[in-house]
């Protein structure tokens, strides 16, 4: 995470930062090895979106990343807490929230799925493919259709 919020502003800011992108190569590697640890509902909202709509997979996860992580809350708010201060910030999981919404700004990543194309209409018919994504079983707080639903109206 370090690594990230240190080289990914920079690696995007210039992409000719060789340092940068070798530096996000290997926070690229470490995540692809957390991977092993399961993923959430960021991907199991990301896979039928993309699929639906044909959206980048990478940029669909971070406009999802802060609905989940606040329906998250009460279940990772301390491993958060103690991730915001390893990394430098204040205010803790709401810190690292709010950092996490100011990196997607600073990027240009959309706010919505709207933005990339979704639209509500599809809710249901995404909240049933996403319900049987092998994603759900790594997320913190039970997924069912009704609170899958949700996290799409809070990310639209």
């Amino acid at each position: 995470m370090r690594l990230v919020k240190e080289y990914l502003p920079r690696a995007y800011a210039n992409g000719n930062d060789i340092a940068a992108r070798a530096q996000m190569m290997s926070a690229a590697m470490m995540g692809a090895t957390a991977f092993q640890k399961g993923l959430g509902a960021i991907h199991a909202l990301s896979h039928p979106v993309g699929s639906v709509f044909n959206t980048h997979h990478g940029t669909t996860n971070a406009v999802c990343m802060p609905a989940v992580l606040d329906f998250n809350a009460e279940m990772i708010r301390d491993r958060f807490d103690m991730a915001a201060a390893y990394l430098g910030i204040e205010g803790g999981f709401e810190g690292f929230t709010a950092f996490v919404q100011s990196l997607n700004d600073q990027l240009g990543i959309p706010r919505t799925l709207s933005e990339l194309g979704a639209t509500p209409e599809r809710i249901d018919e995404l909240a049933e493919m996403a319900i049987q994504d092998p994603s759900c079983g790594g997320n913190p707080v039970t997924l069912t259709i009704d609170n899958l639903k949700e996290l799409y109206r809070r990310c639209m």
